[in-house]
């Protein structure tokens, strides 16, 4: 059985050994390394499935790193999980609008810290089962595929944000509550704010251009896809 490969972007070489012990113990396959550049060149040699990644580095920080890893079609698939020190709300939205998967604040268990890669590793496995496809409003979402497409335009989604399309999509018409977006989006087991399904929708609009006005916003709830064509007045 192949051991699912994990690399550790930390410059703090005592806690990437205990990080690599652990992680070996646990079944995985560990690389490291101590700085962002070599960071990035190892992802890229060696595609990992999950980058434990610091966000102060030396070279390139982690927010860069992050950003490079999501921008790069060979490792844009690759499940990120900040590790940092900052704790600050804004610290982790932005880090979540960079592409990051998962957040955790230093010092944290490693049991739990295991225990969130598992279950990250398991999302990120997920392949969709249901072969349905679904077209509305000019966007077309396809769980065999993993493909999302508005208009002829193929849609450069994040797993989160096709999770975020897909339970949106398949209800059109239906509110759905930031709490229910994040099950949906990132999982149940998934530690996270609600403003963060705000930055995702924003992402999603982006990338949806001219079909972004098809997710709207519910006001004191949350957002729904929409269920018909708006007129256009003459």
């Amino acid at each position: 059985m192949v051991k699912p490969r994990i690399l550790i972007i930390e410059d703090d070489r005592s806690l990437a050994e205990v990080l690599g012990y652990n992680l070996e113990q646990a079944g995985y396959e560990v690389l490291v390394a101590y700085d962002g550049q070599d960071g990035l060149y190892q992802a890229q040699l060696k595609t990992p499935e999950l980058v434990l990644l610091d966000l102060m580095l030396p070279v390139i920080d982690g927010k860069e790193v992050c950003r490079r890893l999501r921008a790069r079609s060979e490792t844009q698939e690759i499940l990120i999980m900040m590790l940092t020190a900052k704790s600050e709300e804004t610290d982790q939205v932005v880090g979540f609008s960079l592409g990051a998967d998962d957040y955790v604040t230093k010092p944290f268990s490693v049991k739990v810290l295991l225990e969130r890669i598992k279950a990250l590793i398991r999302r990120g496995q997920g392949a969709p089962t249901d072969h349905e496809m679904i077209v509305h409003q000019g966007v077309m979402i396809d769980r065999r595929s993993f493909r999302a497409t508005a208009g002829e335009q193929l849609l450069p989604l994040t797993r989160s944000e096709f999770r975020l399309l897909d339970a949106l999509i398949r209800q059109p018409g239906r509110a759905f509550s930031r709490a229910e977006l994040i099950d949906a989006a990132l999982g149940d087991d998934a530690y996270v704010m609600e403003r963060t399904i705000d930055v995702h929708i924003r992402a999603l609009r982006k990338k949806l251009a001219e079909h972004a006005d098809v997710i709207e916003t519910v006001r004191g709830i949350g957002y729904r896809f929409r269920e018909t064509t708006r007129e256009t007045s003459r």
